[in-house]
């Protein structure tokens, strides 16, 4: 066994859209319980989810991935989002618990197209203050280093790593769509991103009723353009509204769309203004 984690074949570069949030403190998972939308209840200390914040309306503010170091000390790898911002909405809810919520600006993230070495599915694993997370797929793999030395600046592999999370379903929610949309709209059920079945926590109510009543009514779906289109664009079929952009990324002429749309739809032609658009089916691979 390597005391550290070993060069990779895959080069590793900069994450600068991703940040730390760390919660501590003795009550740092029963905070995180009572606010996020996953069950902590089964997630054992070096092991991680697809996790959210929500409004009590039931939108998402947040989705994340959240690594449980132990009872008292858990991150939230936070993408696209201001950090800083994030922690201070939490910080009104800390109210007598015993919690620190904290940006760990001081932790540089890397990223690469590589086996991890030994993190494996939701299980991370940390050597020599580097923590590493597999956030790939078998056909696909990929990895996050946490604390590791500062990695080179690669704009085309930071887009490239935005287009597979698209591409398999997970959103990338930028701060102008924050707030907009439920779990079941953003399709989290496909990564295993939310609990109906846990306690208490904003916007649980509305999440549950839409659940077991069967009222979703609109899901993720996966567009794919020559060009480029900004998250909020309508996109239209038969010449009138039927789904909103939600993320989008694209490099080399292609370009990649999460939007909400119906789930019960014709298939019709679908375009963005003036652009066309196709649809792709979503991949599988990044529940957890």
């Amino acid at each position: 066994m390597h005391d550290k984690l070993q060069p990779l074949p895959g080069a590793l570069f900069a994450m600068p859209d991703l940040h730390v949030v760390e919660l501590a403190g003795r009550d740092a998972t029963t905070f995180a319980q009572a606010q996020f939308i996953n069950d902590l209840n089964g997630l054992q200390p070096g092991h991680w989810q697809w996790s959210g914040w929500l409004t009590p309306k039931g939108r998402t503010v947040a989705l994340f991935a959240l690594a449980k170091w132990s009872d008292d000390r858990i991150w939230l790898l936070l993408p696209d989002l201001d950090p800083s911002g994030l922690a201070e909405a939490l910080r009104r809810f800390v109210f007598r618990s015993k919690v620190a919520v904290t940006v760990r600006d001081d932790l540089v993230v890397g990223g690469a197209f590589a086996k991890p070495e030994r993190a494996e599915r939701n299980r991370f694993v940390e050597h020599d203050g580097v923590a590493e997370f597999d956030l790939g797929t078998p056909e696909m793999p990929r990895l996050l280093r946490v604390g590791c030395p500062a990695p080179a600046v690669d704009d085309a592999a930071l887009q490239r790593w935005r287009m597979f999370d698209l591409e398999h379903g997970l959103p990338r929610l930028g701060p102008d769509q924050s707030g907009q949309w439920t779990p079941q709209q953003l399709s989290l059920e496909r990564i295993r991103g939310f609990s109906v079945k846990k306690g208490c926590y904003p916007g649980q109510e509305i999440v549950a009723r839409t659940h077991f009543l069967g009222k979703a009514k609109r899901g993720l779906a996966l567009l794919e353009s020559d060009r480029a289109i900004a998250p909020g664009a309508e996109v239209t079929g038969d010449a009138r509204a039927v789904g909103t952009v939600v993320a989008s990324a694209g490099q080399d002429g292609r370009h990649l769309s999460l939007a909400v749309m119906p789930l019960d739809r014709e298939a019709t032609p679908l375009s963005v203004g003036d652009s066309p658009v196709g649809e792709r089916p979503l991949r599988e691979g990044l529940a957890r």
